[in-house]
């Protein structure tokens, strides 16, 4: 066998028709498109979601209307009265044999499961009213109608709501003071803080102060107490006061001495200024 003997295996491969050449063709004249229609022309195509004109198929089907409540909260519900009818067939049975007419039965979700009532324990349960019960019970669920827990008091039986708790609680057995808050050790740290610091110098009372003798820091400010309280006063009795506060203001016995501060520039600066008249004062030093 040489290279021009290789052929591919017969009807694998066809020849592509010719339409279009011609009536004696089979495939000529209309081409295999029919006569005439939007489908024969060049560009008619007709999309597939395309009905002819009627309502299409996403336009028939219903929608999803209204509000959907993300809260809600879906039960798993059992009627009192087809608990009755079990526990009259000894459905719930207890350890050696069945339960006494006069002792209450005990019905959760998990017995009500066992017996096919309830379908799954991932929901809560909801005693609903329908139906009649004259055996007594004792029933736990997640809720109660008010109609289902009538008619189960009536028959001499009780009820017990299973209550989510929607704040962390202490755990039984533990005393108040393990189970307070860490602010309250914080708290005594401070007030023991506060007791060994010594106490803040108090302030004298108005009577008190007014019975210590006053200590001028200053000669001005001595004169300046002992100014006079009118301003009718002439001014040679002002003069007079201010000798008179010079001489009877002393210093306590119990106490120290300040010494008087020298005399600042400005003092100096100010004794040597000109009177009014516009004449001065010679100085200590110089000879009148």
């Amino acid at each position: 066998m040489k290279l021009h003997d290789l052929q591919p295996a017969p009807g694998s491969r066809t020849p592509r028709t010719r339409v279009g050449r011609g009536i004696a063709a089979g495939k000529g004249k209309t081409a295999g498109r029919g006569t005439k229609g939007q489908k024969a022309r060049a560009g008619g195509s007709i999309p597939p979601w395309f009905e002819g004109g009627q309502t299409p198929l996403h336009m028939r089907i219903p929608k999803l209307r209204g509000f959907k409540n993300r809260f809600k909260i879906h039960y798993e519900v059992v009627n009192v009265g087809a608990i009755g009818d079990l526990a009259q067939r000894g459905a719930f049975q207890v350890e050696g044999g069945k339960a006494s007419k006069s002792a209450p039965i005990t019905i959760n979700q998990d017995i009500l499961r066992a017996v096919g009532l309830v379908r799954t324990l991932d929901k809560p349960l909801k005693i609903l009213g329908a139906g009649e019960l004259s055996t007594p019970l004792f029933v736990v669920a997640d809720a109660f109608t008010a109609s289902a827990r009538a008619k189960i008091e009536a028959a001499g039986g009780s009820v017990n709501v299973l209550e989510v708790p929607n704040a962390p609680s202490a755990a039984l057995g533990v005393d108040d003071e393990a189970s307070a808050p860490a602010s309250k050790p914080a708290s005594k740290a401070r007030a023991a803080k506060a007791a060994s610091e010594p106490a803040a110098p108090t302030t004298p009372s108005t009577s008190e102060a007014d019975d210590a003798p006053a200590k001028p820091a200053h000669k001005s400010a001595a004169k300046a107490s002992a100014a006079p309280e009118t301003a009718d006063t002439a001014a040679v009795d002002t003069s007079t006061d201010e000798t008179t506060a010079d001489e009877d203001v002393t210093t306590p016995p119990d106490e120290e001495s300040e010494p008087e501060p020298e005399a600042s520039a400005v003092d100096v600066a100010s004794d040597d200024e000109p009177s009014a008249t516009g004449e001065t004062e010679p100085a200590s030093g110089d000879d009148a």
